[in-house]
């Protein structure tokens, strides 16, 4: 994702003014016509439209987020995250008696794990369904059935590719926890036999 502040070289308490500069600054080098690339000037113009808008900043400050500036495999791995989060938020345990962000990790994990296995079932059926269509001999002119096994066949590639795609949105969730840490309570030192049983 573009961090707007950090593409126009500013602080994040940075006034309209020193905004509009950056902006200009960046823009001489960035645009087409001097020399930038259109992606560039682009990333430069997206981080300006959403820094002088006062809202749009406000929920980019808060939340790190905002939709024009994320690519579609960030969305895709932020609405992953957006769930999990709000499974931690409700889940009922005392805040510091657990880790949420390795509970993330690890479910993030098996959602992969999970994912693969499916795709080597796909590949499994789509291999057997090939190998029928293959083993039909004589075929009338209008090959109902080949037609029939192909359209199986091509039917499984797209679920294959949907699961692919569904892969690449976990690790980029994956990635997005990268640096995060959880402080935990300290575990309260078990009481000497002598005091237990009093």
């Amino acid at each position: 994702m573009i961090d707007p502040y950090q593409l126009l070289g500013l602080d994040r308490d940075a006034d309209a003014a020193a905004i509009k500069a950056a902006y200009r600054r960046m823009a001489k080098t960035a645009h087409p016509d001097t020399g930038g690339d259109l992606d560039g000037f682009a990333r430069v113009t997206a981080s300006y439209e959403l820094l002088k808008d006062p809202v749009r900043r406000k929920v980019y400050d808060d939340t790190g987020y905002d939709p024009a500036l994320a690519d579609a495999a960030d969305l895709k791995g932020l609405m992953m995250l957006e769930t999990l989060v709000n499974d931690m938020i409700l889940d009922e345990r005392e805040p510091g008696s657990f880790d949420p962000v390795a509970g993330l990790r690890r479910k993030l994990t098996d959602d992969v794990l999970k994912a693969r296995f499916h795709i080597l079932e796909l590949e499994r059926h789509r291999t057997r369904v090939r190998q029928h269509a293959d083993r039909i001999g004589r075929r009338p002119d209008n090959d109902v059935l080949g037609s029939m096994l192909r359209a199986r066949a091509q039917s499984i590639t797209d679920a294959i590719r949907t699961a692919e795609i569904q892969i690449e949105a976990i690790e980029r969730a994956y990635a997005m926890l990268e640096g995060y840490s959880y402080e935990l309570e300290p575990l309260a030192a078990p009481k000497p036999e002598a005091e237990a049983a009093e």
